[in-house]
């Protein structure tokens, strides 16, 4: 005989009712909880990005006032007007030049390298700076600086800097080049070219464009080599023992043409007074970055081809 209490039965479905909706409450809260606590992390870590940033521009806003009282490494003229220094550029590049080597110049001007309002309309609608990197003689005000001064006046398309000329001090003019641009345009890369190398501004441009928004980026062709030890050798690195007993630098891009990222440029002017340098420019350059957290990218566009020669494609 089963007996039935509708009463009893009734409330134990309101029970198991209310204990259903209190599940359905709690695990809403959990999401809702979990869904804050994300909120939060995110919130955190875009403000510790925000932090950081904010730090490397006050280090580089004091290390440039620095070089304001010190003797900044950029000498007061600077070619064509610049009219994107108050505004975020796409990029700066810096051709690497020399005292004696007009007719690379004149080479590079006559093909790839926009002149004149082409250059300034290149600068204000595109946001690409480009300059040709030049120091100055031993003995400055001599020949060698007038025929600049001179080639200066008719082409306006020269960057100068506080640095003596000289194939010894490559590595010197390229820490006082990217302490120089970084201080000077608020760009998102800062490339540096030499002046026999002939580029595609086309493919520059597109390569740059896929990692405008990545931070800590080195981009080139890389590559690696033996270190070379013996006396009256080219490219001889004195320093050759600290590569180790396989003697074989690290990976590094080559010289002719490679960028690196705002951040990165920001930390060779902040820390320029104890970055070691190497006998070799681009050496000195990838030994800056060993250590930290840079993304090196291996792009092969940006290799030297050899059809056409020095052009890049």
């Amino acid at each position: 005989m089963v007996i039935c209490d509708k009463d009893v039965s009734v409330r134990t479905g309101n029970i198991l009712s209310r204990v259903s909706q209190t599940r359905d409450v709690i695990k809403m809260s959990k999401t809702h909880l979990e869904l804050k606590a994300v909120r939060i992390i995110h919130t955190f870590s875009t403000l510790d990005k925000t932090i950081s940033s904010l730090e490397r521009q006050l280090a580089a806003a004091r290390a440039a006032k620095a070089d304001t009282e010190e003797g900044s490494p950029m000498v007061t003229k600077s070619g064509t007007k610049d009219l994107n220094e108050s505004r975020r550029v796409f990029f700066v590049m810096g051709i690497i030049t020399a005292l004696r080597n007009r007719k690379r110049r004149n080479s590079i001007r006559e093909t790839w390298m926009p002149q004149g309002e082409e250059l300034k309309r290149l600068e204000k609608e595109k946001g690409i700076i480009i300059r040709f990197i030049i120091g100055h003689s031993s003995t400055p005000g001599g020949a060698l600086d007038r025929a600049i001064n001179a080639e200066e006046e008719q082409h306006k398309d020269f960057l100068h800097l506080n640095h003596i000329e000289g194939y010894q001090e490559l590595s010197t003019k390229t820490q006082v080049y990217f302490s120089a641009v970084v201080a000077k345009w608020d760009a998102d890369f800062y490339l540096k070219v030499d002046d026999d190398v002939h580029v595609n501004l086309g493919v520059v441009s597109s390569t740059l464009a896929r990692h405008r928004h990545e931070p800590h980026v080195y981009i080139g062709c890389m590559k690696s080599g033996p270190v070379v030890a013996q006396k009256g050798i080219k490219y001889r690195e004195p320093e050759y023992w600290k590569f180790g007993e396989g003697n074989k630098y690290f990976r590094h891009a080559t010289g002719q043409i490679y960028a690196i990222s705002k951040d990165l440029a920001t930390y060779i002017l902040v820390n320029r007074h104890i970055l070691h340098r190497y006998a070799n420019e681009d050496v000195s350059l990838g030994s800056w970055f060993i250590g930290l957290d840079v993304e090196h990218i291996d792009d092969r566009s940006l290799c030297c081809g050899t059809t056409p020669p020095g052009k890049i494609w």
